[in-house]
């Protein structure tokens, strides 16, 4: 009797529980990283995939305002109250403590009323935009895994965005759009998370939802990630294998959820009417009483634990990676590339753990230029990494491009490798092939390619010879110039000088001084006819 009655009361609570609970608290099982198992070996480790609890990430923040004055207070000065904006002796001075409104407020422990906060300066300055930046940065990849909460003690502004940063407040996305009027704010038709679905859940989206003015009892503005969790884990988020799959092969959704700073963008104060009141500009600020930001340090399914030591969290890394996310393998676990754990399979997921490298366990053959190894699963095959020695290859038995063996040495000798030192003038490229010979251009000759063939001169690199003073004689006296041209008189022109300028303009006669001489113009006939008569050495 008493057992059937004990039962029907667990049933019950299990019931009200399921009910007043709409959210498991605990996800999946990732709080061990390893456990003791035996097998027919004996007593070994066996890994798992692993992550830090989700908590209160507020407790480990730098918030960071700005215009960095914009706090109300100094100098002091009086405000609206929220509930009767036209009862305006509240007063803000930031020397007397129980006046004060410090950014600090924002993230203390709130209890009963009344309610402590952060406040901006009143909109005196209108019509000049009352605007503030509100930067929270973690110096640390976190994993956001419940909604950002935010209370205000004045009226929700009339816009605002809500953005993320993933390289420490180098670059901003935006996350959310808030606006009494999406389409006159920021040009964007209004929507709800519920308009979302699982393949438009990464959309940025505008709400009217929480953008309402001056309504006590609506205080406060929702970021949701849970019910974006939803679209895969269910409404109670009851299929976590479901989410944590599509973690796992969807990086742009993981990503979604990632971030290193968060930053508030108020840009237009609760005005709750059409115009503002420029009488009562007293009215307008901006307060917040509290900021709830949960989530984890990012360490890649590779630790449970997130020290928070310095103002810096670091993940205590397990399954030999090392790093502030645990991103990498540890030296001397470098015997297969790093990758971050898997949640799959339900409940233990993969922890993917850093092997030692092969050459920590002395095979790792690269004649001495490397002493570190890696296995390459794609090639079942090891490789040695980070050659040393202008060496290259598998092992290190090449040389590096630019560079060629040195037959006089041992393959494991320091200087097995010398390099080409192509004349980068004179030849094709900076390689030479295993004799130490360049690949040299057009007209260029040597080994190094800094040389000339016959009939070429070196002018930054090797040029064919437009004259010289054997077989491509400058005419009517001219003189050769570095064999690249001829100074010609000022009576002619052409390559060698040959042509009368006269004739250009059609002018000479029988009595001018360029005129061409009898017989002069078979010259370039007859210096061809020499040029090849002289070529050829069977010429006779």
């Amino acid at each position: 009797m008493y057992l059937s009655r004990f039962l029907s009361i667990h049933a019950l609570w299990v019931t009200v529980s399921s009910v007043m609970q709409p959210y498991p608290l605990v996800w999946g099982h990732y709080d061990v990283c390893k456990t003791q198992i035996y097998t027919e070996e004996g007593k070994v480790w066996d890994y798992m995939a692993c992550q830090p609890e989700s908590t209160d990430m507020t407790k480990y923040l730098k918030v960071k305002l700005d215009p960095p004055d914009i706090t109300c207070g100094d100098p002091p000065e009086s405000f609206c109250a929220m509930g009767n904006p036209y009862m305006c002796n509240n007063e803000c001075d930031a020397s007397t403590p129980e006046l004060a409104h410090p950014p600090e407020l924002m993230f203390d422990f709130e209890g009963r009323h009344p309610s402590t906060f952060w406040q901006s300066a009143t909109w005196k300055e209108y019509p000049k935009p009352l605007q503030v930046n509100i930067t929270l940065s973690w110096s640390k990849t976190i994993e956001l895994t419940d909604n950002i909460v935010i209370t205000f003690e004045s009226g929700r502004p009339d816009q605002m965005i809500l953005e993320k940063s993933l390289d420490y407040g180098r670059t901003w996305q935006p996350y959310q759009y808030y606006a009494t009027d999406c389409l006159d704010a920021f040009h964007m038709d209004p929507k709800s998370v519920k308009d979302l679905s699982q393949h438009t859940v990464l959309e940025i989206i505008c709400t009217e939802e929480y953008s309402t003015g001056y309504t006590t009892n609506s205080k406060i503005i929702h970021f949701e990630i849970k019910d974006r969790f939803a679209f895969f884990a269910g409404p109670r988020l009851r299929n976590m294998a479901s989410l944590y799959g599509q973690l796992d092969t969807t990086k742009k959704l993981r990503d979604f959820f990632t971030v290193t700073d968060l930053r508030i963008r108020l840009l237009r104060p609760a005005v709750g009417e059409i115009f503002v009141d420029e009488l009562h500009l007293a009215r307008y600020f901006y307060a917040i009483s509290d900021i709830k930001v949960r989530g984890r340090c990012k360490c890649n399914l590779h630790a449970t634990v997130c020290v928070y030591d310095n103002s810096k969290l670091t993940c205590e890394c397990e399954h030999n990676t090392t790093g502030p996310d645990c991103g990498k393998c540890k030296k001397n676990y470098q015997g297969r590339p790093w990758s971050p754990g898997s949640y799959l399979p339900i409940p233990k997921g993969t922890a993917n753990t850093c092997i030692p490298s092969i050459s920590s366990i002395g095979n790792c053959e690269c004649f001495g230029h490397s002493n570190r190894c890696s296995y390459i699963d794609l090639l079942n095959t090891v490789i040695c990494v980070s050659c040393k020695h202008n060496t290259r290859g598998q092992h290190c038995e090449l040389c590096r491009l630019g560079y060629f063996r040195n037959a006089s040495a041992q393959l494991d000798d320091e200087n097995v490798c010398i390099e080409c030192y192509c004349n980068p003038l004179g030849s094709v490229h900076d390689r030479c092939n295993g004799s130490g010979f360049c690949e040299c251009k057009t007209g260029t000759t040597g080994p190094k390619c800094d040389e000339c063939l016959p009939g070429n001169s070196w002018h930054y690199g090797c040029q064919p010879n437009v004259c010289d003073n054997e077989l491509l004689h400058c005419q009517n006296g001219g003189t050769c110039h570095n064999n690249v041209r001829c100074v010609c008189p000022a009576a002619y022109t052409g390559i060698l000088c040959e042509k009368p300028r006269c004739e250009e303009a059609g002018s000479c006669g029988p009595g001018s001084r360029a005129a061409a001489p009898r017989g002069s113009r078979a010259a370039p006939a007859l210096l061809l006819t020499a040029l090849l008569g002289t070529a050829s050495p069977w010429a006779f």
